[in-house]
């Protein structure tokens, strides 16, 4: 799993691999490619609300 910087760089990150996987999506691209983009962007989301959970858990 990659660390990041801070809040920002992550959603920013987030966003990128959206951009990425939808267009996957669009261009009808190999099953595991689509997969393999879905389970990272899930993977990042939950870093994110991991992430906010302990930012207001304080």
């Amino acid at each position: 799993m990659r660390r990041w910087d801070g809040k920002m760089r992550l959603n920013d990150e987030i966003s990128v691999l959206r951009d990425k996987l939808n267009k996957s999506v669009l261009d009808n691209d190999n099953y595991e490619v689509v997969y393999s983009l879905s389970v990272e962007l899930d993977e990042l989301i939950a870093l994110y609300y991991r992430q906010t959970e302990k930012k207001y858990a304080n």
